[in-house]
């Protein structure tokens, strides 16, 4: 199966939006790393998106933005994704968040009922990873 993901460490958050109980975390550019069945090889893309938080309840206020992430948690049920987020995620019930930023020790924590990563246009190609 070929499966992608935002790898969280060095992607560009462009801004934070709270809305009431809702949580808007842009990425632009999120680094996308992708991988193909039958491949030892990973491929690396970037592509801009939101994830959204929805029933949020906000423990930790984020740094100003834009700002690079340095790394993190996203949730959503018994599900723990550290450091990236499956693409696609879409689920209702317990989501939370805890996420890094480089050159701070502020963070944006939070814990919502509903989590949805929304990717925008297409994916373009930065590079091949070769294994070590």
């Amino acid at each position: 199966m070929d499966t992608s993901s935002i790898e969280l460490p060095g992607s560009e958050v462009e801004k934070i939006e709270i809305d009431g109980d809702c949580v808007k975390i842009r990425f632009s550019p999120a680094y996308v790393i992708k991988t193909m069945t039958g491949s030892n090889e990973r491929t690396r893309w970037k592509q801009s998106g939101e994830l959204l938080f929805t029933g949020a309840e906000i423990e930790s206020m984020p740094p100003p933005c834009p700002c690079v992430c340095s790394g993190g948690d996203v949730g959503e049920n018994v599900y723990t994704y550290r450091d990236m987020i499956p693409i696609p995620l879409k689920s209702h019930g317990l989501s939370y968040c805890n996420l890094r930023f480089e050159g701070t020790d502020l963070k944006l924590v939070l814990k919502g009922s509903s989590v949805s990563l929304n990717m925008e246009d297409r994916p373009h190609y930065i590079e091949h990873i070769r294994p070590g």
